[in-house]
């Protein structure tokens, strides 16, 4: 059974702040320049917000927002796009974390053996949502160093018996192959392209996955030939916090949306599937 789709992992209150960040803002210089009570936004910020779309749209202008994604958030209609079919498959992995889900990625060509990006919060919690057709593993990959993208990933090398697992230079982790911007790999029957995406953290990379060689698309020109595994650089209506850099987070999202089709399947590290083309038309912070 197909499982349903997560919440947005982002509100109105968590734009806002990020938003704020980016520039450097604080509330009361936000309200000013918006016209909008301080009190008003402290509430947005603390999820109690009130809104108007008028109010919306002056702070969406202070904040350089896309006004039209920023008041769909808000309204709790920010668009679902309908993803192409894929020509391999892709087992989305959602394990608990806070209020919302992390999310781990199985791709496959079919039978039991698939390449995994990203390791879950815990071993535990890796198990409970992996698919029972899949047995082996022919790699690991990396977004991130975060726990809830690495928890499971030592007990997941053991288990598969692979010596490594691929990721962006680090030192923490001695079985790390390094992978840099534009590096290249076939795994598993995909090949594999890594982008070097620092800002939510020093160090990140986002993965573009299609197969080795291509297939037809069964007759469907809509179909996407590839998917992106975005890590925490992209959210279905929002960026990753960047944490270790406002500026890069932002240049390097809008570089790789620039690099994709449109039609490409985005992957994020929370929240649900989106494709390039919609958060490039409604994302408050690409639009």
């Amino acid at each position: 059974m197909k499982q349903p789709e997560p919440d947005l992992e982002d509100d109105l209150g968590d734009i806002l702040e990020k938003a704020a960040r980016h520039h450097a803002l604080a509330a009361d210089h936000i309200a000013a320049a918006a016209r909008v009570p301080v009190d008003r936004i402290k509430d947005a910020l603390d999820y109690r917000s009130e809104l108007t779309d008028a109010e919306l749209g002056r702070l969406a202008q202070v904040l350089q927002l896309n006004e039209v994604g920023l008041i769909a958030l808000a309204r709790g209609q920010y668009p679902r796009p309908e993803p192409a079919r894929l020509p391999f498959l892709l087992h989305p992995l959602r394990m608990p974390f806070g209020v919302g889900v992390a999310n781990a990625y199985l791709v496959s060509t079919g039978g039991n053996r698939a390449v995994l990006f990203d390791t879950g919060a815990s071993h535990a919690e890796l198990h409970r949502a992996w698919p029972a057709q899949i047995g082996e593993l022919d790699g690991v990959y990396v977004t991130h160093y975060e726990a809830e993208h690495v928890g499971g990933l030592e007990r997941v090398l053991q288990e598969s018996g692979l010596p490594h697992f691929h990721g962006p230079a680090t030192r923490r982790f001695d079985r790390c192959r390094a992978l840099g911007e534009g590096e290249k790999i076939e795994c598993g029957g995909f090949a594999i392209t890594a982008h070097s995406t620092p800002g939510h953290a020093a160090e990140h990379n986002c993965y573009r996955v299609r197969l080795a060689v291509t297939k037809a698309s069964a007759g469907s020109p809509a179909a996407a030939d590839e998917v992106l595994i975005s890590g925490d650089l992209i959210f279905a209506g929002s960026l990753g916090g960047g944490y270790f850099c406002c500026q890069r987070q932002l240049k390097h999202s809008r570089r790789i949306l620039d690099l994709v089709s449109p039609d490409i399947l985005i992957a994020p590290g929370h929240g649900p599937l989106t494709t390039a083309a919609n958060e490039k038309r409604y994302n408050p912070f690409l639009g």
